[in-house]
């Protein structure tokens, strides 16, 4: 036991989580960064229409479409790129710890993770 009263193995799991969770954060920050940066550089200057909404273009409401136009240099497609993997993060930090909890023989934790996990999965991809 260490001075906050958690095993060493407890602690490097947070440890481990907390650095995955921070650097998919910063990761998608920047690349919504970087598109929106390119987005503005190429597109800065036309008027906005404000008297009809105009939902986003077909190829950017998959994740096929988003990453060819991420790819591409697109701003619009580094911008849902971001933010795909903003949602991503906590999807694997979910995935992180069933890896952790089976590593450990947690067998109940990884039946309840697995759960959790095929319910961000379903809900993310599921119609």
């Amino acid at each position: 036991m260490n001075d906050t009263g958690q095993k060493p193995s407890n602690r490097e799991m947070e440890t481990l989580i907390g650095n995955l969770l921070r650097a998919g954060v910063i990761i998608a920050a920047s690349v919504v960064s970087l598109g929106g940066i390119i987005y503005i550089f190429r597109h800065g200057f036309e008027l906005a229409e404000y008297k009809v909404f105009l939902r986003e273009p077909a190829d950017l409401c998959s994740i096929g479409g988003i990453l060819r136009n991420a790819f591409s240099g697109h701003g619009r497609g580094l911008i849902q790129l971001g933010l795909l993997l903003l949602i991503a993060t906590p999807i694997a930090r979910v995935a992180l710890s069933i890896f952790e909890f089976a590593r450990k023989h947690d067998t109940l934790y990884v039946i309840v993770t697995l759960i959790v996990f095929s319910i961000l999965i379903y809900s993310l991809l599921g119609r």
